[in-house]
């Protein structure tokens, strides 16, 4: 289920709304990958907690350096012609970083399909019969 979420600050008495970008809820597990240079300086998984077309909050295990180049990879709630599977492929930079979660601006994505799920079934091997000379 996706829904809407909101931040607002409080200045004075009025409320207003910090955020650009909408944000919705949304829980999908992410696999991610920090970039240093061409190399993967660190790997590790974590739980997206939002998104906007702007940013994604994610748990993450471990506490994850500022400003490093970052690869995310989730799958996407929604299937393609409701059928076939979607991996969403976040390219961004971490902005910040605690306890809770890691945000991420997203610079770049692409969505990438994994393939029909009538494909992803497990294969059952045809029965092989042997026979002894005898």
């Amino acid at each position: 289920m996706v829904t809407e979420t909101r931040e607002e600050q409080i200045v004075g008495n009025e409320q207003r709304e910090r955020r650009m970008k909408r944000r919705f809820e949304i829980g999908e597990e992410v696999r991610y990958k920090m970039l240093y240079g061409q190399r993967i300086a660190e790997t590790g998984s974590g739980k997206t907690l939002n998104i906007s077309s702007g940013g994604v909050w994610f748990s993450a295990e471990n506490m994850l350096t500022v400003g490093m180049p970052i690869e995310l990879s989730m799958n996407w709630p929604v299937l393609l012609n409701d059928s076939c599977p979607m991996k969403l492929m976040i390219y961004g930079c971490v902005v910040r970083s605690n306890e809770m979660g890691a945000a991420v601006t997203i610079e770049r994505y692409e969505f990438r399909t994994q393939g029909s799920r009538a494909f992803q079934q497990p294969l059952t091997p045809a029965p092989v019969e042997f026979r002894l000379p005898g």
